[in-house]
Formats: structure tokens, sequence, C-alpha cells
């Protein structure tokens, strides 16, 4: 028994160090990997957006055709660098040390970033990046303060404003803090309906990267419930048989 709750510690302390970032309320990122367009728009959107800092190490670009039902000649030609093969990993070639010293902290790689996080945590991030002049990049966000990351998808959205309220604290005193985000209705080449669907779809296609095997393990598990029950039904037939002359 104290070997399991030890086991269940390790598994509970990264989600605890997660939800301790911020308190926000996170929105629903509403994932669907079986949802194959909205893969390949994902697929798309972090080929455009992220690939450019961010590598997805554990995919090959031959196993992300395959898993977002494309043709691998499209996704060499429009997600992968002209360098690169369709059997490579999707790794970067940004310098990590480069990158530490322009962000503070190297970016990181996002293969797993869903499974660490949660999909919620990852779209509510995405949606709410806000105008604040005195950090680097010139934004901080809700969900993860004084955040190293510029607003790299603002030329879709804009830049939202932020929105404060007075918090009351121990000493009786008000403070004002960041509550909310003001999304602006014609800040970027998005209207913010367009702008959460885009990032609904980058956050799907996270997900999936983050489990690339997600469906065929629940197609799976369907097969093996299935025998188990008609072997607990076998099971249960030989038992009667063998005791029915015990009494």
């Amino acid at each position: 028994m104290r070997k399991i709750l030890i086991a269940l510690l390790f598994v509970l302390l990264p989600l605890a160090a997660v939800a301790s970032e911020s308190n926000v309320e996170l929105m629903d990122a509403n994932v669907d990997v079986a949802d194959t367009a909205s893969l390949q728009r994902g697929a798309q959107m972090f080929a455009n957006f992220c690939m450019g800092c961010h590598s997805l190490k554990y995919m090959r670009y031959s196993q992300l055709a395959e898993g977002i039902g494309a043709d691998p000649k499209l996704v060499e030609k429009y997600i992968a660098p002209p360098t690169a093969k369709i059997h490579d990993q999707m790794t970067i070639a940004l310098d990590p040390t480069k990158a530490k010293g322009w962000f503070g902290v190297a970016p990181p790689d996002l293969s797993t970033e869903v499974r660490l996080r949660g999909a919620d945590w990852v779209y509510t991030y995405l949606n709410t990046f806000y105008k604040d002049d005195s950090r680097p990049f010139g934004v901080n966000n809700l969900v993860f303060p004084k955040v190293g990351m510029p607003h790299v998808l603002w030329q879709l959205q804009g830049v939202p404003q932020p929105e404060y309220e007075d918090v009351k604290e121990g000493n009786g005193k008000d403070r004002l803090v960041v509550s909310g985000v003001k999304v602006p209705e014609k800040g970027g080449r998005l209207t913010p309906e367009q702008y959460r669907q885009a990032t609904h779809d980058l956050v799907n296609f996270l997900a999936f990267v983050a489990k690339p095997y997600q469906l065929e393990s629940r197609h799976l598990g369907i097969y093996v419930i299935i025998f188990l029950l008609f072997f607990l039904g076998v099971a249960y037939l030989l038992k009667k048989e063998y005791w029915k002359d015990v009494h």
C-alpha cells in the first residue's frame, strides 16, 4: 500500500505544480483527435507559427502523415523544412543556447506538452495573452504570468487588452490584478470565433502528437473488453462444471 501511495504522489505532483501556476478558470479545448480535418489544419498552424522555435522530436513526418490522414508528399512539401525527409524526426535547427539568450529559457519540445499540462490549459494559454508593456515582448499571460514567450499569433488575433479587478489583501489594502482579457473584434486577420477555432485545431493537433496511437488504443480496448466478457462466461461455465459434484 505504501508503494502505491508513493507512486500516486509522483503522478499527482506535476499536476499540482501546473494547477498552482494560476487560479484562472480553464477554457474547454473540446479535443477530438478523430477529427482529421482539424488535425490537418492544426498541423499547418504548427508548421507556420510554432516550428520555428518548438520541435516535436518524438514524432516523425511519416508518422504524422499517417496519423492525420494526409498524403506524405504533401506533408513533406508543406510541413517539413526543405532539407527534411519524410522519415526524419520533427526537430528544428534553432540553437538552444541562443534561444535561451533571446527568451530567457530554451523553447521546450511540444511532443508531450498536452500530456503534461492538459489540453484545456494549453488552449487557455493560447487565448489569454494580453498587452503588458513591462514585459520584454510587450505581452503577458493569464495562466502563465511573466511568460517569456512572445504572442506569436498576434497577427491572427491582435493583442488583447487586460481587464482588472480590485483584490483585498491580508493587510486590508486593495490590489489591482488582471482578471481577464478583452479580445479586439478586428485586431487581427481572424475574428475572435475564427481565432478560437484555429487555436482549437492547434491544441487538437498537439493532443494527437502527445498520444499518436490513442485511437488505436481505444479500438483495441473495446476488443479486449469483449474478450474478457466472453472469457468470464466461459470461466463461469467451467467453474460450474468442475464444482457441480462438490457439496
